[in-house]
């Protein structure tokens, strides 16, 4: 159990501070009788040194089953950055040439690849081929072909590939979740999705049709299609969309800027959703079935999510993302734990098949019947 003062650090209200310190008292004394984790700790190689595999590493921190051993890069400077930072020993670390050596190395469990979407394939299956277990940023791949390939690779490896949908533990997420499935919102009729945010440096590898895949589809747009499918509980079997394109020179071909789409369900419900590069605050999911609805703004963002519903504000806790989901993934591996929404990689190739069909539906203009 955490801490009741690290608690009211990141509440920071003091008057709530002073209402809860007799709790905190209460939480030092009952502190020692509580048993500290004592199973097994995976042990994490991040491949891949950016921003967001810096937010990894600084969440995984707090792990208590899950820690950050070893580095992957094609940057020298960077592991050395690195290794000062996280303490991580010379053995430890690889460049993107001499890394399958892992398979030598029994102090690594795991590799996070946190690279452009246009390279998770190649070095998911290196790292099954390794015998390592592979987690991978989403979307997992750039079409269904290949993310079939690397749950076909890890399971001939019989190694586990999982997907960091950071959301499928988020507390709020599961508490609309939880709702839905106990019938308290009644019939669902409706979601809608808005995913976007106006990208900057022209430049940048997610504006890269090689690297990224396509645009904002393949970067903020799988919230949207993701968030779809667990809000629903449904699995699409239509999808329509329709691309707009205001700067073809930022946004090149193949490399979409905004993404309207919709999915229609089995029970009749429908989506309605929308990817973007070049609309700002967009970060909303709501979900309307006929006896209730869900709100969530921001909805998937790394900062706090914030929800209500018919009944009131959803008040679960704040939690940092990618920590509950590397101490899940640690339980996932070792003790085949079910999540209440799927992390693995055939969960990841639902997302590209609807990604592949939402191409399809832009390019062709018609409705794209689909079934995953």
């Amino acid at each position: 159990m955490n801490s009741r003062r690290d608690f009211l650090q990141k509440l920071g209200l003091s008057a709530l501070a002073l209402q809860l310190a007799p709790l905190s008292n209460w939480a030092a004394e009952t502190k020692t009788i509580e048993p500290a984790y004592d199973g097994p700790m995976l042990r994490v190689a991040i491949l891949g040194l950016g921003g967001y595999g810096g937010m990894v590493a600084e969440a995984m921190r707090s792990c208590t089953k899950a820690k950050l051993v070893g580095l992957i890069s094609g940057t020298p400077s960077k592991i050395k950055t690195w290794q000062a930072k996280y303490g991580i020993p010379e053995k430890n670390c690889y460049n993107y040439q001499n890394f399958d050596n892992i398979k030598n190395n029994p102090d690594i469990d795991a590799v996070y690849v946190i690279t452009p979407n246009g390279l998770h394939r190649d070095f998911v299956l290196r790292v099954a081929a390794a015998g390592k277990h592979a987690i991978c940023e989403k979307p997992m791949a750039v079409n269904a072909k290949e993310g079939q390939e690397m749950v076909d690779a890890c399971k001939k490896a019989n190694v586990k590939l999982l997907v960091g949908y950071r959301m499928h533990f988020e507390p709020k997420t599961l508490e609309v979740i939880r709702m839905r499935q106990s019938g308290e919102f009644g019939k669902i009729r409706f979601f809608q999705g808005q995913c976007g945010f106006t990208i900057g440096d022209p430049t940048q590898w997610r504006l890269n049709k090689q690297l990224a895949g396509g645009g904002s589809m393949m970067d903020i747009g799988i919230y949207a299609i993701n968030g779809s499918r667990y809000m629903t509980g449904e699995e699409p079997i239509w999808v329509t969309a329709q691309e707009t394109k205001t700067d073809p020179v930022k946004f090149k071909e193949g490399v979409d800027e905004t993404i309207q789409f919709q999915f229609g369900f089995p029970s009749g419900a429908v989506a309605s959703c929308l990817s973007t590069y070049n609309m700002n605050n967009l970060d909303r999911f709501f979900l309307d079935g006929d006896k209730g609805f869900a709100e969530m703004q921001p909805s998937t963002g790394y900062g706090p999510i914030r929800g209500r519903t018919h009944l009131g504000e959803l008040n679960q806790p704040v939690t940092t993302h990618q920590t509950v989901q590397m101490d899940e993934m640690a339980e996932i591996i070792f003790n085949n734990k079910k999540p209440v929404v799927p992390v693995d990689g055939e969960e990841a190739v639902k997302d590209l098949k609807l990604i592949d069909a939402i191409y399809q539906a832009v390019k062709t203009g018609k409705k794209v019947e689909v079934s995953i």
